[in-house]
């Protein structure tokens, strides 16, 4: 009898087994802007912590990974589980669009949140930073304000990216209209300011000396510099910090493996591996490779621009308007 009853025990635990999906199975997918060499390394090393979990991940721009989620959407299905990109108003959007599930990190306690509004929908993963990227072949002295750049050195010489085509961009202008005027663009116009279409391409111009210096995002000129570029990063005392949220979209397939991945990211380990690719990270317990000279993150945060979110989203058009109106009469006077 008890052999009999340890027989179909026995079987029911095989043929539970059996219907329930291996854990091996789960494959978390993550939709990022973040740049390769960042994401491979932390998809390493969070396979090491949790080998049961499949991670796969697609990269590309922030707008053509929001044009993906919103034709899925519209499919039926959102197949990422999580988003990770630089672009915050995007989160914003998703958010009020009821398409984030939220969740409060294990780490919260231990990083930097820039969000006075924080509920949980999405949580900083990084902090960029745009700084006045310089030559140092031509230019000997270090930009030391953002009015430096209006300076007869940088006379046509000085490149900052069109808004209208970068988010990131378009921040950073922004914040200088606020802070300074739009007079602060009247004057960079008149020293013969340019305008790229992105901060990749005026880091490259910079490099060769076609540019001086331009406004540009930390990693964009610190991979360069640690490439040997002859690059130099300033910033001026009114800092553009610009967080890069993480976040779990709603109706992830793998929820519970969507959570372990943020909590990864954000603990001491994936910061780690943030600094040590260039990247301000959100937690001050870090250490940032002295050759990539950045702040500290509390530093930083401390000399940050104070940015407001939903005004900055509010005046998107009639920002971009002007700044446009501004730099085109810039060349209409060459004519």
């Amino acid at each position: 009898m008890k052999k009999t009853m340890l027989a179909l025990l026995g079987g029911l635990v095989v043929s539970l087994c059996a219907a329930m999906p291996a854990i091996a199975d789960q494959k978390l997918l993550v939709y990022t802007s973040m740049r390769e060499s960042l994401i491979s390394e932390l998809k390493v090393a969070f396979a090491r912590k949790y080998p049961d979990i499949d991670v796969d991940y697609q990269s590309g721009g922030a707008g053509k990974l929001m044009a993906r989620i919103a034709a899925e959407q519209d499919a039926g299905a959102i197949l990422a589980d999580v988003l990770w990109t630089s672009e915050v108003p995007d989160f914003y959007q998703l958010k009020s669009q009821g398409l984030l599930q939220p969740y409060t990190p294990t780490e919260i306690k231990s990083v930097i949140n820039p969000f006075k509004d924080y509920d949980g929908s999405f949580t900083a993963a990084r902090l960029g930073t745009l700084g006045i990227v310089y030559n140092t072949r031509f230019v000997k002295d270090a930009p030391r304000t953002w009015q430096d750049a209006q300076k007869p050195i940088f006379k046509g010489a000085f490149g900052i990216a069109n808004p209208s085509i970068s988010a990131t961009a378009y921040i950073g202008v922004a914040l200088l209209a606020k802070t300074f005027g739009w007079s602060y663009f009247e004057a960079l116009q008149a020293n013969g300011a340019r305008v790229g279409k992105g901060s990749g391409q005026l880091v490259d111009e910079t490099g060769s000396g076609d540019l001086l210096a331009c406004l540009a995002a930390d990693h964009v000129a610190l991979d360069k510099i640690d490439k040997g570029a002859t690059l130099a990063l300033a910033y001026p005392q009114e800092m553009l910090v610009i967080p890069s949220p993480i976040a779990i979209l709603k109706g992830a397939p793998n929820a519970e493996a969507a959570r372990q991945f943020v909590d990864f990211v954000l603990s001491k380990e994936g910061q780690t591996i943030i600094a040590d690719d260039g990247m301000l990270p959100v937690r001050s317990d870090v250490t940032i490779p002295e050759r990539f000279n950045l702040p500290s993150p509390a530093d930083a945060m401390k000399r940050a621009i104070k940015i407001d979110y939903s005004q900055l989203m509010a005046e998107k058009e009639a920002t971009i308007k002007r700044f446009s109106e501004i730099m085109q009469k810039a060349v209409g006077d060459k004519r």
